[in-house]
């Protein structure tokens, strides 16, 4: 018993040695990082602004189910206009504002304060202020996303909580035209002899002429949303984009290239494959009219049904449909690696092909340049180039024979090269009302017209009130068939 107690006085008087009065050390998260580097927030938000695009999981968008291109199988809600039970504009908006926006404006304080006491390079220096500028672009990028989304928007409060923890809607246009200014002065500010964020770019690796490209493609495309409500600034501004340099090949359009394994592969993978759930199949509404064109691009997009033909068959959008009895989404786009996108070179050609129609000069004629789209589409699908030419000279393709007005042929023709990017295949389709998209027999609420926004997110109707509602009533109601201030009638 002697020797126990001899043994344990020690281990008492040590622990009696290092109580304290102060405790506040108990609460430090030893393991838990408290400070980060601007490298890391920015990756962070540019892989989470990718990944809310990209993906089809019905927990974070429904475009493609908008835009007609895809269409669900079992659970046929969203395609019904369903935006409400699985709180999908709450998810799509916090994970702007929360993962992306406001990772984004924590990065740029982080540089601005490092470039306060910076004692570096001329070239490091150069490469600290093109960080600065990619981080404005990718921050207009992600608000112009929002206005398309919602309407008007939290904007000069937002990301601030401490001192705005109820940030006011700002006017939708005033918005567009502060990003607009945004992207014209980080256009202008990029080095492009200079880095940048390096690696740590998923886009574009740091390449800050490919970055000043895409700010003035990006405000290219801003003007020609905004022409119907304001000609002459959208014509000054699609000129000003184009003499700044846009892009102009696939090598300057703007991909993200995912990791092969989980968590970093395309969400594509994750929600058609490694989820093992068979939820889509490509529309009747897409899959009919590449039919009635014997687009090449059919064997690029679907598999052929039944197998083993050279048949293709949507399933019928907005009601219940069997897996197996359709075409089904290729393989190609099932990849873990398989590219997210934010902007084409094709796209370009179609917005081009729009300005000359709205008698925006910008050299060359609407049938060149809707040419040169559907060709750069193609070719990104990997169709022969005498393919190509066979589709180029259809009746019902060519620009001179093709049914309708200027908008119904490009935007019919937008809306097949968009497949796959259902954002702007939704946006394409509000901006010229083009292609014409059916209304289900069956709709969330009773809903006779196809959505043209988001609703505004539940949550705001319990913490930001009084905001929300004088957004809603400007809008005329907080419904998916109000129209966001550049879609006209």
């Amino acid at each position: 018993m002697k020797n126990k107690l001899l043994i344990l006085i020690p281990a008492i008087s040590l622990f009696v040695s290092s109580c304290s009065d102060d405790i506040t050390g108990l609460n430090t998260e030893t393991k838990r990082a408290t400070v980060t580097e601007a490298n890391f927030l920015f990756t962070s938000a540019e892989h989470a602004m990718m990944d809310q695009v990209t993906s089809t999981s019905v927990n974070f968008n429904v475009f493609r189910l908008f835009a007609q291109q895809w269409t669900e199988v079992q659970y046929p809600q969203e395609s019904q206009y369903d935006l409400t039970g699985r709180r999908i504009p709450d998810t799509h908006w916090t994970v702007y504002y929360r993962d992306v926006l406001r990772d984004f404006k924590e990065s740029k304080d982080l540089l601005i304060a490092h470039k306060a006491t910076f004692t570096g390079s001329a070239a490091e220096a150069k490469a600290l202020d093109n960080k600065i500028a990619i981080l404005d672009i990718l921050s207009a990028y992600s608000y112009s996303v929002l206005v398309d989304t919602f309407g008007d928007v939290p904007y000069t409060e937002a990301l601030d909580i401490i001192k705005y923890p109820q940030p006011k809607y700002d006017d939708a246009q005033t918005i567009y035209k502060d990003l607009i200014a945004t992207l014209t002065a980080a256009s202008s500010s990029l080095d492009v002899s200079a880095g940048s964020f390096g690696s740590a770019d998923l886009v574009f690796g740091g390449d800050a002429a490919k970055w000043k490209k895409f700010a003035n493609t990006l405000r290219l495309r801003m003007a020609i949303n905004m022409d119907d409500v304001d000609h002459a600034y959208a014509t000054t501004q699609t000129l000003a984009a184009l003499a700044a340099g846009v892009i102009t090949t696939t090598a300057d359009s703007a991909y993200l290239k995912y990791a092969s394994v989980q968590p970093n592969t395309n969400p594509l993978y994750v929600d058609l494959v490694a989820s093992g759930r068979n939820d889509f199949v490509p529309a009747d509404t897409f899959v009919n009219k590449l039919n009635a064109l014997s687009d090449p691009r059919r064997a690029k997009y679907f598999t052929p049904f039944p197998v083993g033909s050279t048949t293709y068959k949507g399933g019928v959008y907005g009601v219940l449909n069997t897996y197996g009895n359709f075409s089904h989404l290729t393989e190609t786009i099932k990849t873990p690696t398989y590219p997210g996108v934010l902007l084409t070179n094709s796209e370009v050609e179609f917005l081009l092909a729009e300005a000359v129609e709205r008698g925006i000069a910008v050299g060359g004629t609407a049938t060149s340049h809707y040419n040169a789209a559907i060709t750069a589409s193609l070719q990104d699908w990997g169709v022969a180039s005498a393919d190509i030419v066979t589709y180029l000279a259809r009746t019902d393709v060519a620009y001179a024979t093709a049914t309708g007005t200027w908008k119904q042929k490009i935007g019919e023709q937008s809306w097949i090269a968009l497949f796959n990017r259902g954002f702007e295949a939704w946006t394409s389709y509000r901006r010229l009302d083009f292609p014409v998209l059916k209304v289900p027999a069956i709709t969330y609420g009773d809903i006779k017209e196809v959505p043209k926004r988001y609703t505004y997110p539940g949550a705001e109707e319990t913490i930001n009130a009084t905001n929300l509602e004088a957004a809603s009533s400007k809008l005329g109601g907080n419904t998916v068939i109000k129209h966001v201030f550049w879609d006209k009638l």
